[in-house]
């Protein structure tokens, strides 16, 4: 008789991954928990909420009667995404940590250790997504490590795997993954990409996992949690205060703590007026804000994006762009956008006065085409469109807010590491953004579950737009 199959489950304490664990559970697979303590800070009653969640994640295991481990990456989280992050605010940038956190923490420092010290056949998460394989394929799976430098192109993996749009399109986390290499996505298992999150909450409800049912569900950074996120983050950068000027007429409209405190499309908060006015652009040498008047203004819209070096999960790159040197696929750059028809260039593209970096990529609006808004949110929600079949579908995932109080992070698809679409900022300044491809085949029909629909693949992630 074989031996049940072991699989390390990540657990935060939430609902998500403690449905996640019960789920292997029931397919009879040999079950391991792991919390993540990945900042240490007090929320503002004196409470560590990370002794909280764990505390939360050990009352599962209690319940699911598997074992329990706790492991501290604060000093990885520290130096791999909290530095990250700073850096790259200082530098006009919009980051996602959650993205950043996945790469370098989840799916790197988390996994060597559950296959390393705790001698598991895959790991697992509770995160809205899916994988080509089957959970057996993923058994089967070999260690493949990847070249680093100079051949990393010609590096070809045999049967990628592909990561999958979840079931619950509204939940779908793949914007989050979008960086996981191919080495840790042939060897995870995402129990909950099939199901909806209704659907997960009355899993919980039948199986006594109230404690973690009541929980509200987290929606920001945590190491930034209810705080103002302008005070916090000027706790660690320098102030540079500086003007906010409108586009149309270069009139003084107010002043700002700092420039890199905001997004391109942002709404900005200026002192003494009531309407709304959003970033168009940012002079990081005279530390000027340029805003514009009204969310539908022109300057707010672009109509190319660059990117530089861009990271394929499943091929490099695909070969119709090898082919071609373009590729037709669908963009969004948050979520729950319509998909809208782009096309995908490599190398040099219009407009472009640089030469492009290795393994760039552009992407433009076909001929005719509408322009696509800089913004980290549209004004409006918007219905779902299937790609057509033979196309590819490609999105940008947006960034956080700045210092708007309230924002969240986009769950959105594909173009997705963190960052509005700036697509050559006027007069000829970069505002160098984070952001992710992805390119996948059309929809393909799965087995009929609660709430499933058409599946997706995602291919691609670039670390920055330009």
């Amino acid at each position: 008789m074989l031996a049940a199959r072991h699989v390390v489950c990540a657990l935060s304490g939430g609902v998500d991954s403690a449905v996640a664990a019960l789920l292997l559970r029931r397919r009879g697979y040999q079950v391991t928990g792991v919390f993540m303590k990945n900042w240490d800070s007090l929320d503002e009653h004196g409470v560590c909420t990370a002794d909280k969640d764990c505390e939360d994640a050990y009352r599962v295991c209690q319940i699911l009667d598997i074992p329990f481990h706790q492991v501290s990456y604060v000093k990885e989280y520290w130096n791999d995404v909290f530095s990250d992050f700073l850096n790259e605010y200082e530098k006009g940038r919009t980051p996602n940590p959650d993205v950043v956190c996945n790469k370098q923490i989840k799916f790197k420092c988390f996994f060597r250790y559950a296959l390393d010290n705790l001698g598991a056949d895959a790991v697992a998460t509770g995160h809205y997504a899916r994988t080509s394989l089957e959970d057996e394929e993923v058994f089967q799976q070999k260690h493949i490590k990847r070249p680093e430098g100079l051949f990393r192109n010609r590096f070809e993996v045999r049967n990628a795997v592909k990561l999958l749009q979840a079931a619950d399109s509204f939940k779908d986390q793949t914007f989050f993954l979008s960086q996981v290499p191919q080495e840790a996505l042939r060897r995870t298992l995402f129990p909950l990409g099939g199901l909806t999150k209704d659907f997960v909450k009355k899993i919980a409800a039948e199986n006594g996992l109230h404690h973690v049912l009541q929980k509200k569900e987290s929606m920001g950074i945590c190491f930034v949690g209810k705080r103002n996120f302008e005070k916090f983050i000027l706790q660690y950068l320098q102030p540079r205060p500086g003007r906010f000027i409108s586009i149309e007429d270069d009139t003084v409209l107010g002043t700002h703590k700092g420039w890199f405190l905001y997004t391109l499309g942002q709404r900005a908060k200026i002192g003494g007026l009531r309407e709304p006015w959003y970033v168009v652009e940012k002079d990081s040498a005279k530390g000027d804000v340029f805003v514009a008047p009204r969310v539908d203004h022109p300057a707010l819209y672009r109509d190319l994006l660059r990117t530089n070096r861009v990271h394929w999960i499943a091929e490099e790159p695909p070969a119709a762009l090898v082919r071609d040197k373009m590729m037709e696929c669908h963009f969004r750059f948050y979520h729950q956008m319509a998909l809208v028809r782009r096309v995908l260039q490599g190398g040099g593209v219009p407009g472009q006065r640089e030469d492009p970096a290795p393994g760039a990529v552009g992407l433009h609006a076909p001929e005719g085409q509408e322009q696509v808004r800089r913004g980290h949110r549209a004004p409006r929600r918007q219905p779902q469109r299937q790609p057509q079949p033979g196309t590819r579908a490609l999105s940008a995932g947006s960034g956080f807010g700045g210092a708007e109080p309230g924002w969240r992070p986009a769950a959105g698809l594909l173009l997705d590491p963190g960052a509005w679409p700036p697509l050559l900022p006027r007069r000829g300044r970069k505002d160098l953004l984070t952001v992710g491809l992805s390119t996948g085949p059309p929809p393909v029909p799965l087995t009929p579950l609660e709430g499933l629909q058409g599946q997706r693949g995602i291919n691609a992630c670039p670390a920055h737009a330009f």
